[in-house]
């Protein structure tokens, strides 16, 4: 009889546990669905907000199409070529696109009028205000393949352009032609959305170096003391669009200082480093802003954002009756603005030069 084998060792199995029942696994499983989801609710409010209601291969498309700009080339008003290096932005406040407010108010009638440039190269950047009483004319093609003439003033080119198959085509393709950079974007925004967002970030603090009062414009006496101010969304509504008591120009100063003042406050809140914040900010806007910019696209607008505000790059300049445009009224008595040069050549110039050195 053999000896017994006291030295008997088991054969060795796979102690590791299944891969689902690792706590990694759900680690990782959560961080998915939470990417997912996010991603989601994203498009959702994009799809919203989008003026490209197209598929999205529609959409891809169109970044290849080719077709000949259908304007006159000997216009003196061309249409000018984009450069890739330099991305600007339209932005237009506007009421709100509602009936009663659309019917009452005009509310589709552009109220504020800022072009964001940012040179990519040197991140130098800057913010111009139009005036919405320049008065143009000029023959166009709108969205629907549709020949308009132009006759009025700027402020009305986005509500034209909504009743011919585009309103930010229409704006993108007037102000292109108006200031001779290519605009490569447009963000139409409505004042709820203005008020939403300053509540959304807690309010906003501006210093005033003299009280500030407009007693007409809201059917009560609105008032601001000399010094240090808190202001809820309505109130930094009512102070950026206030004019009866200064004028328009004195407004669109007001409306890019509050701009700056809620771009830093939302960087310091970490708004526009969230993605989870920028989604539930788009979800609870969506009914209030309009763009054309394309999802891959929303890089090139946050770095534009961070750029704004910072004292070394931001350059900011408010179109007035003091440098580029003049006052005078229509056969009908309509105040309106002009160019002081043809061709808007002053206005031109201005865009042009701005993101030059120094």
């Amino acid at each position: 009889m053999d000896p017994l084998n006291t030295n008997y060792k088991p054969l060795a199995t796979n102690s590791k546990r299944p891969w689902h029942k690792r706590p990694l696994f759900y680690i990782f499983l959560f961080l998915f669905l939470g990417v997912v989801y996010y991603a989601y609710q994203f498009a959702m409010a994009y799809s919203t907000i989008s003026v490209n209601n197209g598929s999205w291969f529609k959409n891809v498309a169109g970044v290849f199409n080719t077709n000949e700009d259908p304007l006159n080339k000997s216009d003196t008003n061309p249409m000018p070529e984009m450069e890739p290096a330099r991305l600007d932005v339209l932005l237009l406040g506007i009421r709100g696109e509602d009936m009663a407010s659309v019917e009452k108010e005009g509310g589709l009638l552009t109220d504020t009028i800022l072009i964001m440039s940012l040179d990519q190269t040197t991140k130098k950047s800057a913010l111009i205000s139009v005036p919405r009483d320049l008065y143009i004319e000029m023959d166009v093609v709108a969205a629907n393949n549709k020949g308009l003439k132009i006759k009025g003033k700027v402020n009305e080119v986005y509500e034209r352009g909504l009743a011919n198959g585009g309103g930010t085509a229409l704006a993108k393709h007037v102000f292109s032609r108006i200031t001779g950079i290519y605009i490569d974007n447009a963000l139409v925004v409505d004042f709820n959305a203005f008020r939403e967002v300053v509540n959304s970030i807690g309010g906003i603090d501006i210093h005033l170096a003299k009280a500030f009062e407009e007693k007409n414009q809201w059917g009560y006496e609105f008032y601001l003391p000399a010094g240090d101010n808190h202001l809820n969304g309505d109130q930094a509504l009512y102070y950026v669009r206030s004019r009866y008591s200064t004028n328009d120009f004195d407004r669109a100063r007001r409306q890019q200082d509050v701009i700056a003042i809620i771009k830093n406050k939302a960087l310091s809140l970490g708004l526009l480093s969230s993605p989870s914040k920028i989604t539930s900010l788009l979800s609870s806007l969506k009914e209030n802003i309009r763009t054309d910019f394309q999802i891959w696209d929303i890089k090139d607008l946050l770095a534009l954002t961070n750029n704004f505000g910072t004292k070394t790059s931001i350059k900011n300049y408010v179109i007035t009756t003091e440098n580029l445009v003049y006052e005078t009224k229509t056969e009908k008595g309509e105040y309106i603005l002009l160019s002081k040069e043809a061709n808007y050549q002053g206005i031109k110039n201005l865009f042009s030069n701005i993101l030059a050195s120094p």
